[in-house]
């Protein structure tokens, strides 16, 4: 079974059954040590892209936006069965062109990193691919609030929901990630980790 440890902000390690490590936006709190396989920076602003705190593999495979849009199109990779499509990601403060969300999947399990964003139209057809995990942010200041990110979770109908990135310049904030109304939702603080 896979494992998810959550660092803070919009950082989480994931942990598949065959011991591959991913790193998904490094920035915050700790737990970098496990050498990675794969790190995925979902756009180049600091508090998302501080690829050097992993420890990583020799072999171990980059991806970041750069790599996830070419000519305007979101690629897909496939690394030690690990399945990764780039995804959508925009708001005011994110450009398309610079920006993505990654649509994970490890053991089986799918799983959904929005990455810095509010809704995109491409969250409308999410339903249909009966997504396991939707990791959401809902900052409110840089991305969507909590009420956008609740619809959203409903819109892709994940199975489960787990809300980051809730406060500039934090961690956490369980105050914010009890108030979020979304259905199915699992709050995890940092440094916990999960079974997924």
């Amino acid at each position: 079974m896979p494992k998810l440890l959550y660092q803070g902000h919009g950082s989480f390690r994931l942990t598949a059954d065959n011991g591959t490590v991913i790193y998904v936006d490094p920035y915050a709190g700790e737990g970098y040590d496990l050498p990675a396989d794969i790190i995925l920076v979902s756009h180049q602003h600091g508090d998302h892209n501080q690829v050097h705190l992993c420890a990583q593999k020799p072999d171990c495979k980059i991806i970041t936006n750069e790599e996830a849009i070419t000519d305007g199109k979101h690629n897909s990779f496939s690394i030690n069965g690990i399945n990764i499509q780039a995804t959508d990601a925009y708001n005011e403060n994110h450009d398309p062109k610079q920006c993505v969300g990654f649509l994970i999947t490890l053991d089986d399990v799918k799983l959904y990193a929005c990455g810095d964003t509010s809704t995109t139209k491409q969250m409308e057809r999410f339903v249909d691919l009966e997504i396991d995990y939707a990791i959401l942010c809902g900052d409110g200041v840089y991305n969507m609030d909590l009420n956008e990110a609740a619809e959203c979770a409903r819109l892709i109908g994940a199975k489960h929901n787990i809300i980051i990135h809730l406060k500039p310049g934090e961690l956490f904030d369980r105050e914010r990630a009890e108030k979020w109304n979304a259905p199915n939702k699992i709050i995890v603080e940092p440094g916990e980790e999960i079974a997924l």
